[in-house]
């Protein structure tokens, strides 16, 4: 019989309640054992919901307090000296320090005491820097990045994949735990030494893996799901033979796959966000038992992998639901691909799956009570998904007929989307027809623009700015949420907002930034707020799903053709203007971020509906401009998330979303000064791109890297101007205005002075004002200091050609 199985699921809980504990124990008020319980409660309710839902396959280990990257390194030992661990069981606050840093004194993390022997290189002052942190694949999903050196050991230093098993199991649940597969561990680490092999380090690191298996088979598992995503991208010899030997080696630590063992443990290797490709014949040679795939970014695989022949023991996990978005399935479509492989394997060697974890979907469609009905009836979320996982794993086994009505009504509902006028716009249809290149590109190249610019902004040498957003507080959001239940009126509201954004700005003045922020204070998401004042979208009440740590995002859904009714920003902005003489920024969302921290249509292509909004986005920088804006920000954050994860679908992506941006950003004179955004991102191999989007100015995340990421520019001459990030705004940790200065001597050395800007790494919606006060005058204190450093050398230059 085939099995309804699934990949992982949401961890954050239907209300949010891992957020919650996580940061009431960041604040000191739960102790550990009672976030502990937390987490165990979420377990065993996600358990159980997944059970009611039909799911055969369970999967334990999912679950994270912050990520499961982390969780894998804790589980390994892969703790970087600095954060002072001896050994044994990783501590929660030297898990939470690695995730977060750490400020003066705690070595340990926030809120708990360093204790003996820890936080070894804390001097008391500036604490621990955390971990990078970076994209999980396409995602919006943000992981901790391994630390790898040479000579690393590696250690069990966890228990948890067994501890969650039998946890599962005292409640009645065989589960599959889930680990992240060795190989694809090391490719998501950082060499800390440049040149640095990362798969060097496979051998050290297999024995840790085989006695997890060791004990995990002792437990009573019989079968674990081994997360090898590189597996299903541009892979080399290298990293072809390492995936082979570390298959041999856990095959032999879980027994026989051949299924000659009937103790044995199965070995299943999940492969999603690709298609095998190149990479097939490796993945059918692995000595596993079952083999995942996802069949809805890479349908075509199913018929490869097929024709390629499926060794005798190995079984096929199908991933024909959707984990990546929030459209209900077409059961007849998706069934087809399961009947095709049923006649090839037979049902017994079937599994039928999500496409990938859950975790990046909403945990139910049902809880949203406002949603139009007509756009809920086209969604499901994690709790639909698996029922449709287990509706059509009946079909697989019982055949089409004993779901007729099911499968009947699938149909209906696709036609029914398929005929809604809410999908069509005839104005944007005939707006997109008549688009012409010159209107995405500027009238004057940047040098003459900055010239311009520079007239009319008068900035000093590296001028200092923010990227947007200043601290959500407690007040701020009550007053939001007291408006929105209609406790006190739109003047009332309005009113609060106008004396928040007076605040921020006269903080601002004060505290010695250049290029001034009116602080959003009248937004609770940088697409959310966009979005709720166009068309095309639908919203929810309790879409939640998580960006990182305890950072959970309500990512609008697009349905329909966009379009902006009317201006968007442009009141709050020039209300911040009218306050100050030092000029304002307009902030707006680019519509490439938009589109991928949405949920997108799937009935037209994405790069369609991406210029859709770009000509939103267009209108709103026109309207600022009108309104006497000289400086505006179009953040484009996931701008490189969007790329393709094989290298042969590049070129088309970057040339539709660079023109997307470019549509957006073009459309003003040249003395207005367009600013763009972009974090965690790995800029190197797209270098050329960036540059080709043609923004004034690019500010981008740099601190947490040493401003590594400023390599790329080293080897390409960015004409524009740059603001490597000197702040780790996602950390509670105030850096001193000495490191600030280092970073940016470092980045001087790289990128021309005359062409540095000074800002932290991202928005400070989510930081508090007791850090964010004494880090910015930190960063003002140290862009001064360079400024005069530079004055001074420009001085003695002078002098010199003098004499």
């Amino acid at each position: 019989m085939a099995l309804a199985t699934n990949l992982g699921f949401p961890r954050i809980g239907a209300n949010r309640e891992l957020k919650r504990a996580t940061e009431a124990y960041w604040q000191g008020d739960i102790d550990e054992a009672a976030l502990l319980a937390t987490g165990a409660e979420l377990r065993r309710r996600h358990w159980m919901m997944q059970r009611e839902a039909g799911i055969e396959v369970i999967p334990s280990n999912d679950f994270s307090f912050y990520d499961h990257v982390l969780d894998a390194a804790c589980l390994v030992g892969a703790v970087p000296e600095r954060f002072g661990w001896q050994g044994g069981p990783v501590p929660l606050r030297t898990y939470f320090a690695m995730a977060r840093g750490s400020q003066g004194g705690d070595g340990a993390g926030a809120g708990q005491s360093a204790g003996p022997g820890r936080g070894a290189q804390d001097d008391g002052q500036s604490g621990i820097r955390a971990m990078e942190m970076t994209k999980w694949f396409d995602t919006n999903y943000h992981y901790i990045v391994p630390e790898l050196w040479p000579g690393q050991r590696f250690t069990l230093a966890s228990r948890k994949p067994v501890e969650e098993f039998r946890e599962a199991q005292a409640l009645g649940v065989a589960t599959r735990p889930v680990l992240v597969g060795p190989v694809s561990f090391l490719l998501l680490g950082k060499a800390r030494q440049p040149g640095f092999d990362r798969l060097s380090l496979l051998d050290r690191l297999l024995p840790v893996y085989q006695e997890l298996l060791g004990q995990l088979r002792a437990a009573g598992a019989r079968w674990v799901q081994m997360d090898e995503p590189y597996l299903a991208l541009d892979l080399g010899d290298a990293e072809r033979a390492a995936l082979r030997r570390a298959y041999a080696a856990l095959a032999e630590a879980a027994g026989r796959q051949d299924g000659a063992d009937p103790g044995a443990l199965g070995i299943l290797v999940a492969t999603y966000f690709e298609g095998l490709r190149d990479n097939l014949e490796t993945a059918l040679q692995l000595p596993a038992a079952g083999l995942h795939l996802d069949l809805v970014r890479a349908p075509d695989q199913m018929e490869q992998v097929l024709q390629a022949g499926v060794p005798g023991h190995l079984s096929l996990s199908l991933g024909v639901v959707d984990g990546r978005n929030v459209w209900r399935t077409h059961l007849p479509s998706a069934l087809s691909l399961l009947e095709r492989a049923r006649r090839a394997l037979g049902a017994e060697r079937l599994m039928v799956a999500p496409s990938c974890s859950l975790i990046h979907v909403p945990i139910d469609v049902e809880r949203e009570k406002a949603l139009d009905p007509e756009v809920k009836g086209w969604l499901a979320f994690a709790r639909q998904k698996l029922e449709e996982v287990a509706l059509l794993a009946r079909a697989v086994n019982e055949g089409r007929e004993a779901l007729r009505e099911a499968l009947e009504a699938s149909e209906r509902l696709a036609e029914q989307r398929r005929r809604s006028p809410r999908r069509t716009k005839l104005a944007v249809q005939r707006r997109l027809a008549e688009l012409q290149p010159e209107q995405a590109r500027r009238a004057a190249p940047h040098a003459e623009r900055r010239k311009v610019q520079q007239q009319h902004l008068e900035l000093p040498a590296f001028p200092t700015t923010t990227i947007g957003s200043f601290p959500q507080t407690r007040e701020l959001r009550q007053l939001r949420a007291r408006w929105r239940r209609g406790e006190i009126s739109q003047e009332a509201y309005e009113e609060g907002i106008r004396r928040e954004i007076e605040r921020v700005v006269r903080l601002q003045e004060q505290i010695g930034l250049d290029v001034l922020v009116h602080g959003e204070p009248e937004r609770s998401d940088m697409v959310e707020y966009f979005a709720q004042q166009m068309d095309g979208f639908a919203f929810t009440d309790h879409g939640w799903v998580q960006s990182y740590g305890t950072r959970y995002v309500k990512p609008p859904i697009i349905y329909g053709d966009v379009a902006r009714p009317g201006p968007m920003t442009v009141r709050w902005i020039t209300y911040a203007q009218s306050l100050t003489s030092r000029p304002v920024k307009g902030m707006l969302t680019g519509p490439v971020t938009i589109l991928q921290w949405s949920f997108v249509r799937d009935d037209q292509p994405r790069d369609e509906t991406c210029r859709q909004l770009a000509l939103a986005i267009r209108d709103e920088v026109q309207d600022l401009e009108a309104a006497g804006i000289r400086v505006i920000q179009i953040d484009e954050p996931a701008f490189r998330e969007g790329l393709p994860l094989r290298r042969a679908g590049w070129g088309r992506y970057l040339e539709w979303a660079g023109e997307c941006f470019r549509l957006a950003t073009s459309g003003v004179r040249n003395e207005t000064q367009i600013h763009t955004h972009m974090c965690y991102s790995e800029f190197n191999d797209i270098i050329e791109a960036i540059a080709a989007l043609d923004a004034d100015v690019i500010s981008i995340e740099a601190s947490r890297s040493g401003m590594e990421i400023l390599e790329a520019f080293r080897r390409f001459r960015y004409p524009n101007q740059v603001g490597p990030g000197v702040y780790d705004i996602h950390s509670p940790r105030v850096p001193p205005a000495e490191e600030m200065v280092e970073l940016l001597r470092r980045a001087a050395a790289v990128v021309e002075p005359g062409k540095l800007w000074v800002n932290p790494d991202c928005g400070l919606k989510t930081r508090q004002y007791d850090e964010v006060v004494p880090a910015l005058r930190n960063l003002v204190a140290a862009a001064k200091q360079v400024r005069e450093a530079a004055g001074q050398a420009g001085q003695a230059g002078q002098t010199g050609r003098e004499g």
